[in-house]
């Protein structure tokens, strides 16, 4: 028996999330169905990350076991034969049978990009949420500088979130414009349900003038939902990465997406 890990990159635009859902095309289910396929069995993933409908990903990750004599590194190239063409396998290889991508020490990366200008970019309108309202980077800079570090979260998670605590630690957090793109990146240890698009939303709200950089810190401590600002449409998040500290140990490598 191994286990293998999935570095899993899609387009979410057609997709009801990641998770299996009755009578829903979902991440999950295709890669099921195309895993049971190739192996002739039942199979079933793993994944790390449950994202919603209409979020995008080009590092999430999914371990499966199985007693095939297939080596993991060729997994990437069978499935590829099989999946639709918005979601690709970027890598397979084996990890630990121990290894749980959710139950693992991890830093986990995500962008959020934002589109800018006067009128709506047809190219980027499934990749992107665009506003024509003026966004001053710098002030959502400022604000997203409060984000980093340890704290309660609780103010950027949506109602009816499952988890026992609301506190985590974010490791970066940047605001970078890139023409008429504005591109939020942020790291962490972990995040709550819609925290990342809440996390947007509230940065836009301070971007057009509506709150205050310094608003950040009495959000925080507010630890209320209603204090922080909307959550932001699913189109413009994009999953980029995990990195698994535990797996990198001795191998030199630095990330892993």
């Amino acid at each position: 028996m191994q286990r293998v890990m999935l570095t899993v990159a899609y387009d979410g635009t057609h997709y009801h999330g990641w998770q299996i859902q009755p009578g829903r095309t979902t991440i999950e289910g295709v890669l099921n169905e195309c895993l049971s396929g190739l192996l002739s069995e039942k199979t079933a993933v793993i994944g790390a990350s449950r994202t919603d409908s209409g979020v995008h990903a080009l590092g999430n990750v999914a371990v499966f076991d199985t007693c095939a004599r297939i080596p993991a590194k060729k997994f990437s190239y069978a499935l590829n034969q099989r999946l639709p063409e918005d979601i690709r396998i970027r890598g397979s290889r084996e990890v630990p049978p121990s290894f749980h991508p959710r139950k693992t020490s991890s830093i986990k990366t995500y962008e959020y990009r934002i589109l800018n200008e006067e009128f709506p970019d047809p190219v980027k309108r499934l990749y992107s949420y665009f506003t024509y309202r003026a966004l001053d980077e710098e002030r959502m800079r400022l604000a997203a500088a409060y984000l980093v570090g340890e704290h309660d979260f609780a103010s950027f998670c949506s109602a009816g979130a499952q988890t026992d605590t609301t506190v985590r630690t974010i490791y970066a957090c940047q605001v970078v414009r890139k023409g008429t793109e504005i591109v939020i990146r942020i790291s962490g240890s972990g995040f709550l349900y819609n925290m990342v698009r809440i996390i947007a939303g509230t940065l836009m709200e301070v971007g057009k003038g509506n709150l205050a950089p310094e608003a950040m810190e009495g959000i925080l401590k507010a630890v209320d939902r209603r204090a922080a600002g909307p959550t932001a449409p699913p189109k413009g998040l994009i999953l980029l990465s995990y990195r698994f500290p535990e797996l990198e140990e001795g191998t030199g490598k630095t990330t892993f997406s």
